[in-house]
């Protein structure tokens, strides 16, 4: 996979766990599982069945959690420091091209950057929801949450594979077009 392109879908799955931390590591691991998304060396482990059922699992209970107004907010207090680290992971899952101390300083500032800014905006949003509702309306932000973490992981999967499609549609195109020309000079 190019470089630039996995640097971008990491960063893209690294957004996903400011919502999340959970949601998008469930979400490469079954997209690695499936054949729809190469890792790094050293990062097989994620595609495993058994990594795959501790994120599902994880994932829910991440959701249950943040379904109750006053446990949300002890939840932010672990989620803040999570989605730094699971959004660093998921930079670094996706970049093998680069030496191992370029690859983590890039997940981290990127990839941990992405997702802790996130998770800070989503701390400061479900705050306000909780001083204007008494923390009734945390569940709704909860909601929207979970939505953005799973919408924004799935189309960072899928605009790689279309990327990574257009790319092999441009090489046969140019093989064909290169061929024509060679058959009738």
């Amino acid at each position: 996979m190019d470089t630039a392109l996995s640097i971008l879908v990491g960063i893209g799955l690294s957004s996903a766990c400011g919502f999340r931390v959970f949601v998008p590591l469930l979400v490469i691991s079954i997209a690695s599982q499936t054949g729809h998304l190469a890792l790094a060396d050293g990062f097989q482990w994620i595609a495993t069945p058994a990594a795959c059922a501790a994120f599902g699992t994880a994932a829910l209970c991440e959701i249950a959690a943040y379904s109750i107004p006053w446990f949300d907010h002890l939840m932010d207090t672990i989620a803040t420091p999570a989605a730094f680290i699971a959004g660093t992971v998921a930079t670094a899952s996706m970049v093998g091209d680069l030496s191992p101390w370029l690859t983590w300083s890039l997940a981290a500032i990127a990839g941990g950057g992405v997702a802790g800014a996130i998770q800070a905006g989503t701390v400061a949003v479900r705050g306000a929801s909780t001083m204007l509702s008494g923390g009734l309306g945390n569940p709704g932000i909860a909601i929207l949450e979970l939505l953005g973490a799973a919408i924004t992981s799935v189309l960072a999967v899928v605009a790689l594979i279309a990327l990574l499609l257009v790319i092999v549609l441009r090489r046969l195109a140019r093989r064909t077009r290169d061929g024509s020309a060679a058959l009738s000079g």
